[in-house]
């Protein structure tokens, strides 16, 4: 068992990089493994079902997911937006695997770590802002002041629309990488707490179980809170994208 519910977010070199720091660690094995795994899945199901009239359960369930996030995409960019659905699809896909699968045992979990879903969040961003500059030109500056506002009070918004614009990114980073932290932190308190109560006695042998039931209840809780939080980051970024482009 670790010592520390912490330790099960500690990023370990599996290949060194030599005289410099280019070591390949299991956080990230888990991205490329998490890609990759879709990408054979999505493969695996087009190709066992070609030229077949009834899909298979994987079929469906990867339909499923493309036309919820196609759903979401055109509820808030509309038509247009479409556009935009391959890169929102790839995001949602990484943001869901990268959750379910560090709920593996001995996996890792890459969006309890803040450098990954900050760094995400704003690539993210960064798309945005090159769409908005691109369609806009200098009237995407426009959004920092809203149209009526008098000179004075200028001096006021502008600052505060700048900082709540910066602040987007980040917030929607720490919302990720909070909520999934702290799950698998309180997984590992109370699968430890079970440890303890087995080590200290087979009186208390029997005692275990609750813990126990508990935890199991906890992992289904922390699916639940995977699959509500990718569901959480694809809207909101269909919410910046459709600020970005109608600039409201």
């Amino acid at each position: 068992m670790l010592l520390s519910p912490l330790e099960q977010f500690r990023i370990l070199p599996l290949v060194l990089g030599f005289h410099y720091n280019f070591s390949f660690t299991n956080s990230a094995l888990i991205i490329i493994f998490s890609l990759a795994s879709f990408i054979l899945f999505q493969s695996l199901v087009l190709g066992n079902n070609k030229g077949y009239i009834v899909p298979s359960r994987f079929q469906i369930l990867i339909e499923n997911l493309y036309t919820i996030v196609l759903t979401i995409v055109e509820d808030n960019l509309g038509k247009k937006g479409l556009i935009y659905f391959p890169f929102i699809f790839i995001v949602c896909v990484f943001v869901l695997l990268s959750n379910v699968l560090g709920l593996v045992p001995y996996s890792f979990t890459t969006t309890s770590h803040l450098i990954v879903t900050l760094s995400l969040a704003l690539t993210v961003f960064g798309a945005i802002v090159i769409i908005s500059v691109q369609t806009h030109k200098i009237h995407a500056f426009a959004h920092f002041l809203p149209p009526g506002t008098s000179l004075p009070l200028a001096f006021l918004l502008v600052p505060i629309e700048i900082v709540s614009f910066f602040f987007k990114p980040l917030s929607l980073g720490v919302r990720l990488f909070a909520n999934i932290i702290a799950g698998h932190t309180l997984l590992k308190v109370i699968g430890g707490f079970s440890w303890a109560i087995i080590k200290k006695s087979y009186l208390f042998f029997f005692a275990h179980f609750l813990p126990l039931l508990v935890l199991v209840l906890l992992i289904g809780l922390e699916l639940g809170v995977g699959l509500i939080q990718t569901y959480v980051f694809t809207i909101l970024i269909c919410i910046y994208f459709r600020e970005g482009i109608n600039l409201h």
